[in-house]
């Protein structure tokens, strides 16, 4: 199971998180940018970022809560990024922003957030490497799962099998030892956490690590 830790906090700092993370197992640090528009709150600049990742080996994972990805993309494209995910809410033109992340040779994400339909992000799965499902109302950290996610995550992976695509799904807000399991079970790939993991960084970043699918469920 592929982890990415989210650095966003009301109670620790981002650079304390960065730090605590970098030498464990986890496989990227997820970023998420807001601009007080799309969603309500505002999180760093792309300089703050920058400071606060500067001293980290692991990889980036952005996910842009923003109204205008295409004004972001390039700066978060010099840093150590894998993946730049944008909500597909946000945005009018969706193959310019997947073509535009492309071109900078990095994988394509696209969010949904709960209340949209799966079914709008199926005709771009042959075209992103990345789809993520919101677990939570996007902008606040802390928020508690919405139970029926698992069945979101569930048909998407259905669709992606029946094309035979090598699409991940990943799933952030609100997950836990329990949350993930579920998850893991409905054929999530990668799972993004944030309070869970901050909770205790080592033990808690292996134990999701180690999650595979349970068939009590």
């Amino acid at each position: 199971m592929k982890l990415s830790v989210s650095i966003l906090s009301s109670s620790i700092k981002a650079s304390d998180i960065v730090k605590q993370i970098d030498s464990t197992s986890c496989d990227f640090i997820h970023i998420d940018i807001m601009d007080g528009k799309f969603v309500e709150n505002k999180t760093w600049t792309y300089s703050e970022i920058k400071k606060i990742v500067s001293h980290s080996n692991k990889k980036l994972d952005v996910h842009l809560m923003v109204e205008k990805p295409e004004k972001y993309i390039e700066d978060y494209a010099l840093l150590n990024t894998d993946r730049i995910t944008f909500h597909i809410e946000a945005v009018k033109d969706v193959d310019s922003i997947i073509d535009l992340i492309s071109n900078y040779g990095l994988k394509v994400g696209i969010a949904i957030n709960p209340d949209t339909k799966v079914e709008e992000v199926f005709p771009y799965l042959s075209k992103i490497d990345q789809v993520l499902v919101m677990g939570v109302y996007p902008g606040k950290s802390g928020q508690s799962f919405i139970d029926g996610t698992q069945n979101r995550i569930k048909t998407i992976k259905d669709e992606i099998i029946k094309n035979n695509l090598k699409t991940e799904i990943s799933v952030d807000g609100g997950i836990n030892l329990e949350t993930a399991q579920v998850c893991v079970n409905a054929g999530v790939d990668i799972l993004v956490s944030a309070t869970y993991i901050h909770n205790n960084p080592k033990e808690n970043i292996n134990t999701l690590k180690n999650l595979e699918v349970s068939i009590d469920e």
